[in-house]
Parts: C-alpha cells; structure tokens; sequence
C-alpha cells in the first residue's frame, strides 16, 4: 500500500455526498456509491444483474461503443443500471470502477479510460490474470485512485453463493476495502484476501491443468468426430463429469481460458508438465511395463495425497452412483446397467502425476480459492486414487485392454498440442484451436449446460455442507 495515501472513513460520491464503507443498499440513493462497470460481456452482466436486483440504484455500465445501443436497449427496464457510451463517461462519474475485459486487452483499456478515473474512486479488475492487470493500473491509473482488485472464482453460470471471490487490497487504505466489501456482499460468495502475486500463484495450480485437461478430452473426441456418450464408452460414473464438464468449458468464450494459460507463466509450465505426463504414462502403457506404471502412478499418489489420507476431511465425491443421473446416454434410466466399461482414465492418471513432478499440493488450495470445475476433477481424482481396486483396473486397463487405445492416443496428441499452442503465445491461434473444437459439440451445448449446472449443483452442495464444518483458511487481509 502506498503510504502516502489518505485513510478516510468516507468516500465522496459522484453527486457530492458523503459515503460511508458500511453502506447497505437499503440506504437513500443519494447515500449509495455509484458503481461503474467498463465491459458487458457474461461476467459483467452477472455482477450487474445481481447488483440490480440487491438494491443498488446507481450502475453505471458500458461496453463498446457498437454495443452501446443495444446494451441500451437490453437494460431499459432494469432498476438502477444506467448505460453509458464508452469507459470514460463511466470512469469520470464512478466510486468504485471494475474493468470486465478480457486479459489479453486490459492494457488498453485501461490506457484508454483509466485518466479519466474520478479522484479518490477505487478500481478493480476481473481478469484471470492479475500481473497485466496491475501492470496496466500501475501505469495508466491517476495517482489519487485506490485500486482494489477482485477475481470472482467460478463461471457466470454458477450461482454467487458460497463461491470464492478474491478481493486484492493492493493500493488503498482499509475504508476502500471495506466499502468494496459492502458493494458486492449481495453476490453472498465467500471473501478470499490474496496480494496480486498469491492470486495468479492460486489461479495456476487450480485452474491450468485442469483446464489442459478438458481442452484435450475435447479436441480428442472432436478429431474422432465421435460424441463420447454415444458409443457406450463413457455412459457412467466418472466419464459423466467428463463429458459434461467438457461441453461446459466448450460452450464458453476462448478467451475465458487463453489469458490465464498464456499470459500466466506458472500455467504455461504446469501445461507443459500435464502434456509430458500424459506422454510418459502412455509410453509405458505401449510398453506394456506394469511395474513401471505402478510404481510411477502409486509415487504420485503417495505425494499428492499422503497428506488428504491422514486427515478427517470426507472425499469430495463419495459415489459414482449419484454422477450417473447426469448422464446424456438415451438409455432407458429404468434398465439396469453393467457398470461403465474399464477405462485407462489417461487424463486423471496424468494429472496427478503432474502435480507429483511439479510438487504442488491441491489441498492447499482446495478450500481457499477452488473453483466449481476444479473441485469437481479434483473429487473425481481423489475418489479414483483413494480406492485401490479403481485405481488397479484403471493400470490393468492401461496397459492390457486396447477397447480405449484409440482415444488414447488422440488425448495424447490433443494434450501436446494444447502445450504448444500455450508456448507460443498466440491468442489467434489459441481461439482457432478452441473455436474449431467447440463448433464440434456445439450442438450438445444446451442439453450439456443444463445438465452439468444440476451435476455440479449436487456436488457443490455437498462440499459446501463439508465446508461449513470444517475449518477454512483465509489468508488475512493486507492491511
């Protein structure tokens, strides 16, 4: 924090008035900050619907200018949001200010509209990668601006409540932080304090290889032109949370994804980990080397869950059974059914095996800042890993049932050639390779995304019960 910066318990609001940290939306309108919002993509329309809808009666929003009339348009019956041109109209009128742009283009636009930040207004961003985002503030924001940060760690389909959202005190006194606080404590998600550096360190270890992993279960099953549920392969239990979580990341924007694993470095790293361990594992499978693949797939396990074996928290994921009610299958749900077919789970397999080689400890992150996606894989890994007979037919599978071989191979592929792209650091070439992917699936997109909310509602819900009996770290607020 700079240390020349005021302390006040007040705010001055863009009608002159006083406002205080502790404000509440039942306040008087002339006693409510006003809240700028610069960019209107899915992101920015949750934090403005929800604002909206708790009261807030001055929000400021804007997006493009083509978009302006439209946007216009769509918000002229919603109580409170008040569309405006372009950032400087929002910038110059704003107490708190939340750029809602993609991270690739954060730089400009904040170089576009942030001199024209009102004095003593505070700002913030939503981008997944927070060290351009400071960079750009650093830069282009007036000196006499607090800049308090925020990630809210979850899909703008996921419901608010209970989820993590980072608030990242970086250039303010604590009134700044507290009216943030105030701000956004409708959205009811779970505060999570981190410096800039700890955010994009957080961000990598739960996001990247998880992501990697999807991405290639993706481009795997589109270059087989093949939808995976069809033919009775992945029908059941943990192939559930893969289809329906790969149709969800497939039915979102490129860039969601793009600026974390590009701009990120400790991500291009883990990326290029997971390709490699996707590599290995399957090598030894060719080889049909048994002692070798067990000994490198129960190192991992003792180094990435030796610490979850000795603690009392209960597994994320406690049955395949409640997954299978989410399934896309067309099969009768009245028949009983033969268990799923074995399956190597490559895609597992290497993930842990990453964490092993880059010594990373999900746990530690697991109850501070996971996101719904992440905490859902992770379950899924640690139900396959816990248990030694699914984690023994999973090996024997690997090495001596060829019935997946095909898939295999094309996750092998897929997996490499998502670490490349990443390493090249071309956001074109990240959207070609993602676009051409989801135009695939793209007609699965509606039935997918309404089932997987339910799936991922199920579990979330049970982890939130975890969660509210048990102990959460926090890491404190920068003071």
């Amino acid at each position: 924090m700079d240390p020349s910066l005021p302390v006040s318990p007040l705010f001055i609001s863009s009608n002159s008035t006083m406002v205080r940290p502790d404000v509440t939306p039942d306040a008087p309108v002339d006693e409510q900050p006003t809240i700028g919002l610069i960019g209107m993509g899915a992101m920015g329309k949750l934090y403005a619907n929800c604002l909206s809808a708790a009261g807030w009666k001055r929000i400021n929003v804007c997006d493009t200018p083509e978009m302006y009339e439209s946007l216009r348009a769509a918000y002229q019956d919603t109580p409170g949001i008040n569309v405006l041109p372009n950032g400087h109209y929002v910038s110059r009128t704003s107490d708190f200010i939340v750029y809602s742009v993609e991270a690739k283009g954060i730089h400009d636009v904040v170089a576009e509209y942030g001199p024209s930040t009102k004095v003593g207004a505070i700002v913030g961003g939503q981008t997944s990668v927070k060290e351009p985002e400071r960079a750009a503030f650093e830069k282009h924001l007036p000196e006499d601006v607090h800049i308090v940060s925020l990630h809210s760690l979850h899909g703008p389909t996921v419901p608010t409540k209970g989820q993590p959202l980072v608030l990242i005190k970086h250039r303010a006194p604590n009134d700044a932080l507290a009216l943030v606080e105030s701000i956004l404590r409708p959205l009811q998600s779970r505060y999570v304090y981190l410096s800039y550096e700890e955010h994009d360190e957080v961000t990598a270890n739960t996001q990247a290889v998880t992501h990697a992993a999807f991405l290639s279960m993706g481009t795997a099953w589109a270059s087989a032109a093949s939808y995976p549920w069809e033919h009775g392969y992945y029908v059941g239990g943990i192939e559930t949370v893969k289809v329906n979580i790969v149709l969800r990341i497939f039915s979102n924007k490129w860039h969601v994804y793009a600026g974390l694993a590009i701009l990120n470095p400790a991500a291009r790293r883990q990326i290029k980990q997971y390709a490699q361990s996707t590599t290995d594992i399957f090598k030894l499978m060719l080889a049909a080397d048994e002692k070798g693949l067990r000994k490198r797939l129960y190192d991992a396990k003792d180094a990435v869950f030796h610490d979850a074996q000795n603690s009392s928290r209960r597994p994320i994921l406690l049955s395949e059974s409640v997954l299978d009610q989410f399934g896309l299958s067309k099969k009768d749900p009245s028949t009983k059914c033969s268990r799923p077919l074995a399956n190597s789970h490559l895609s597992l397999l290497a993930m842990v095996d990453c964490w092993a080689h880059l010594g990373l400890n999900p746990f530690k992150h697991l109850e501070l800042a996971a996101t719904p996606i992440f905490r859902m894989w992770f379950g899924v890994a640690e139900y396959l890993f816990w248990t030694p007979e699914r984690l023994e037919a999973a090996i024997q599978s690997a090495l001596y049932d060829v019935s997946h071989r095909y898939d295999d191979v094309e996750f092998v592929v897929a997996s490499r050639g998502w670490s490349q792209c990443v390493s090249f650091g071309d956001f074109d070439l990240y959207r070609v390779r993602f676009e051409e992917t989801a135009a695939f699936f793209e007609s699965r997109f509606e039935e997918g995304g309404r089932v997987g909310s339910e799936m991922l509602k199920v579990i979330m819900d049970s982890s939130t019960e975890q969660q509210d009996s048990t102990h959460v770290p926090v890491v404190d607020k920068q003071s």
